[in-house]
């Protein structure tokens, strides 16, 4: 095993009677089996975050509920020179109307995917995250920055047996998060603006999930990366994080090949360029060759944000991982234009 981390495999509460954390969750999962029951507020903060990528454009989706107010986020790129690309947010304030559900939902023998809201969000940005038999449904309405409708309505599929890795991060008794990251599984839709329609076609279209939970400090920073689709016959996603973790004893790093995990429990070494950050990022397995890729990007979705209590500095770099890994087996598989992002991300919220 790649891991030293404890591996949870029966469901558990992530928090005790008093709101402080379960010793027991800590750890990883191969599929959501964490209850996030959280009560409530106190620097808490619960999101869902869906990016469904093609060659050629991707559409963001972003629920979030941070204890004293609501952002609920649509983003869409399309790539390359004269692409369009516009984010509408609504900001709820008390994050009213806003439900994110504690547990997971899936059909019985396949893969759980998390879900919610289940119902529409309120407000000028609309979004739907809801479990059918088939997969989790995508839906959500809003306006371009020039009046045009917008509209999204994904499929994201539930492949029998996918695995996906899932951890809780302790900072302390009472700061502490739950994540469910899960790569490469597949989506069918499509996302309309105006009269024109954007295709997410079933054979090229992946999505990821990073779905959170948990009671934060008042300030972090973090690396976050990702990636899915095909690469020397097989089906990879890519789960890396930097920073955030450090000194808790616990990892979000994993490799996802053909639905099946391998948990890294190491820091991984990040190097990018924050003056340049287009020029290509390197990740890699410090202690080891199992993760050996450089990335390089071709956007940045640079946001800035001081409202108040918030304070965010996000680039969001999309790209191509090129390199190597090596799952636990042993197995070696190079990776080649494989389309995802890496993000340097402060937060003070």
């Amino acid at each position: 095993m790649a891991t030293h981390e404890h591996e949870i495999t029966a469901p558990v509460d992530l928090c005790g009677p008093g709101g402080r954390l379960n010793p027991a969750a800590v750890g990883w999962s191969r599929k959501p089996l964490h209850r996030a029951n959280l009560r409530g507020w106190g620097r808490t903060k619960r999101w869902e975050y869906w990016c469904v990528t093609t060659p050629t454009h991707l559409v963001a989706l972003t629920v979030s509920d941070l204890d004293f107010l609501g952002l609920n986020t649509v983003y869409v790129l399309e790539y390359g020179p004269g692409g369009r690309e516009f984010e509408r947010t609504a900001i709820v304030p008390g994050a009213r109307g806003i439900t994110l559900p504690e547990a997971v939902a899936g059909a019985p023998g396949s893969a759980d995917v998390v879900v919610g809201p289940a119902r529409p969000t309120r407000g000028a940005v609309r979004i739907e995250i809801r479990d059918e038999p088939g997969g989790t449904r995508l839906r959500a309405r809003c306006l371009t920055p020039d009046r045009q409708p917008v509209e999204v309505d994904l499929l994201v599929s539930r492949p029998a047996g996918h695995e996906s890795l899932s951890v809780v991060v302790p900072w302390s008794s009472t700061r502490f998060q739950y994540t469910s990251k899960q790569t490469a599984l597949p989506a069918t839709g499509r996302v309309r603006i105006g009269t024109d329609v954007l295709p997410f076609a079933a054979e090229d279209t992946w999505a990821v999930l990073d779905h959170g939970r948990g009671r934060w400090p008042r300030s972090v920073d973090w690396n976050w990366g990702a990636a899915s689709g095909r690469t020397d016959g097989r089906t990879v996603g890519l789960q890396f994080g930097g920073r955030w973790t450090a000194g808790t004893g616990s990892t979000e790093n994993g490799l996802c090949v053909d639905g099946r995990l391998t948990k890294i429990g190491e820091e991984l070494a990040w190097n990018w360029s924050p003056e340049d950050l287009l020029s290509p990022w390197t990740v890699r397995t410090p202690s080891s060759d199992q993760v050996d890729l450089a990335f390089t990007p071709f956007h940045n979705r640079s946001t800035r944000t001081e409202a108040g209590l918030i304070a965010n500095r996000t680039d969001q770099c999309f790209g191509h991982y090129d390199g190597r890994i090596r799952t636990d087996d042993g197995t070696e598989i190079v990776v080649e234009r494989l389309l995802g992002w890496a993000e340097d991300v402060h937060m003070r919220w």
